[in-house]
């Protein structure tokens, strides 16, 4: 295994230990994906994160045969999902799924996120889309998660959890936690007689002004002539 993927195969496990030390997440009940090249790197199946090793993180082509991995443990039970949005997204480098409590009690009501606050905007429109339910690893659940995350980088899946998509881990773990925040804040004005909701304008406006805002991924180099090209331009600064 080279260097490359390894970093990223421990990245996703450091991910997966933050999101539930922070309560992200509970138990198992996530996973994580990352884009490596022509592949995708996913969590493993019913394994605790403490125990997950980098050779357990499961490999799957995107494209060709549709399912098969590579690897000692299964992957998620989710995989399904994950990699169907990858094929539909060339912007998604990694995507983070979580049981998130406020993210699934608005899951559970099956209630989208209007505009309630201006941070809407950082998952692409005026709402944040919940996607009709249909059961865990099914193709429908995957068809529905594809739909809900047009022109998005967040959903909600009904009565089960979140999706948030980044063109790498540190945005899509960034979204995530977003989008918990922005979930929590909606429950607690339901109590108190609901939100003022935004208009479209502003949430418009606030996109463009969004375009560099938040955690934004280091660039990783995607094929062997840019690894090269970023080592030897390493090796430059080492020397100068």
């Amino acid at each position: 295994m080279k260097k490359d993927e390894l970093e990223l195969r421990r990245a996703i496990i450091e991910k997966c230990r933050w999101m539930n030390a922070i309560g992200l997440n509970q138990g198992t009940a996530g996973n994580i994906s990352a884009r490596f090249k022509e592949r995708m790197l996913i969590t493993p199946s019913a394994i605790p994160y403490d125990e997950i090793e980098p050779e357990m993180i499961a490999s799957m082509p995107i494209e060709g045969e549709y399912g098969h991995w590579d690897g000692p443990k299964r992957p998620s039970t989710e995989w399904r999902f994950h990699l169907d949005i990858m094929r539909a997204r060339p912007d998604a480098g990694a995507i983070v799924h979580t049981h998130a409590t406020y993210c699934t009690i608005l899951a559970i009501a099956n209630k989208t996120i209007p505009a309630c606050h201006y941070m809407v905007a950082a998952f692409g429109g005026s709402t944040v889309r919940c996607a009709p339910y249909a059961t865990y690893g099914t193709k429908e659940l995957s068809d529905n998660a594809v739909a809900a995350l047009e022109d998005r980088t967040g959903c909600l899946l009904a009565n089960h959890g979140m999706i948030a998509v980044g063109p790498g881990l540190d945005r899509a773990m960034w979204l995530a936690h977003e989008l918990e925040a922005l979930a929590k804040q909606y429950y607690h004005t339901l109590l108190i007689g609901g939100p003022v909701v935004l208009p479209d304008a502003e949430i418009a406006n606030v996109a463009e002004n969004f375009k560099s805002y938040g955690v934004q991924d280091k660039k990783q180099p995607s094929s062997e002539a840019e690894l090269s090209a970023d080592k030897k331009a390493k090796e430059r600064r080492k020397a100068a």
